[in-house]
């Protein structure tokens, strides 16, 4: 039971009393002679409760008109209308079962083809699953999607190559060709392995790059062969792989390999590294002397 209270004109009041969706009398008290009025809220009344009706019966009248959900179906969990269930597939609206191949097992997907191969298996086309043909030397991966080659061969198509060693090689394990590396003391020359001919006051290098063999310390490589360093007087020997070998010590500054004192001009001093000089502060350098800022 709903009930609707109204003013409708101004210093008038009018009560009415409806009883929506049943048969309840419908009291109402107008002024005598004002018959006008009376129609037109009965009329306004009416028109309310037939709004009031359409809200009560939209919903059931939406559910009736809606697409029925054919089988093996559900209503989409969001959205509107309807998808099929695991191991359906929709074909021109009906959900038809996903027809699972030999060797392959249903995904319980509602994407993709809705069934994968099982393990050493392949898929063709997306319609059946071969068995993955190992060649010989090879084995199957552990995704059991496809094979690799063993150590000691090579991947060469559909077939794994044995790997051919030149003398003082060693496989290396590397899955690209050639797959081997020259044993220490030894290095690679086109399929050999050649050895290193390491000069005096020299040693072979650990590194995998780099020169193939390195000077002793206080010598220093010149061509192929390592040379002394000779240090000249106020210079001290230096073990960078770069420059002479030596450098100057402070105040000092190398010039025709030897190490000169450096002369520093008036209002100048020695750099931090010491092998230079600058001019000291509000003073500039110009033609080699330290004059005052204007």
């Amino acid at each position: 039971m709903k009930w609707l209270k109204s003013s409708l004109y101004r210093g008038e009041t009018t009560v009415c009393v409806v009883g929506l969706l049943s048969n309840d009398r419908v009291n109402c008290s107008f002024d005598k002679g004002d018959q006008s009025r009376k129609m037109a809220v009965i009329s306004s009344l009416f028109l309310i409760s037939i709004l009031f009706l359409l809200t009560l019966i939209s919903p059931v009248f939406a559910q009736t008109t809606s697409a029925p959900i054919p089988a093996n179906a559900h209503e989409k969990t969001y959205g509107d209308g309807w998808e099929c269930d695991l191991s359906f597939r929709n074909v021109d609206g009906i959900c038809t079962p996903v027809d699972v191949p030999e060797n392959a097992y249903a995904t319980m997907r509602t994407y993709g083809l809705g069934w994968e191969c099982s393990h050493g298996f392949m898929e063709v086309e997306g319609l059946s699953c071969e068995e993955i043909l190992i060649p010989k030397g090879g084995y199957l991966d552990s995704y059991g999607t496809g094979w690799d080659c063993t150590r000691g061969y090579n991947k060469v198509d559909n077939t794994c190559e044995r790997i051919v060693l030149p003398q003082n090689a060693f496989i290396s394990g590397d899955v690209y060709s050639p797959s081997w590396s020259c044993e220490r003391g030894y290095e690679k020359s086109s399929n050999d392995c050649l050895a290193i001919i390491v000069p005096k006051n020299a040693y072979l290098n650990s590194s995998n790059y780099g020169d193939p063999w390195i000077c002793d310390r206080g010598y220093l490589k010149t061509d192929k062969t390592c040379n002394l360093i000779v240090i000249p007087k106020n210079a001290y020997f230096d073990d960078a792989s770069y420059g002479p070998g030596w450098k100057c010590g402070r105040g000092f500054i190398e010039g025709d390999g030897a190490c000169i004192a450096i002369d520093l001009p008036k209002n100048a001093h020695l750099s931090r590294s010491g092998n230079r000089w600058e001019c000291n502060r509000n003073f500039e350098r110009s033609s080699g002397l330290c004059t005052l800022r204007n």
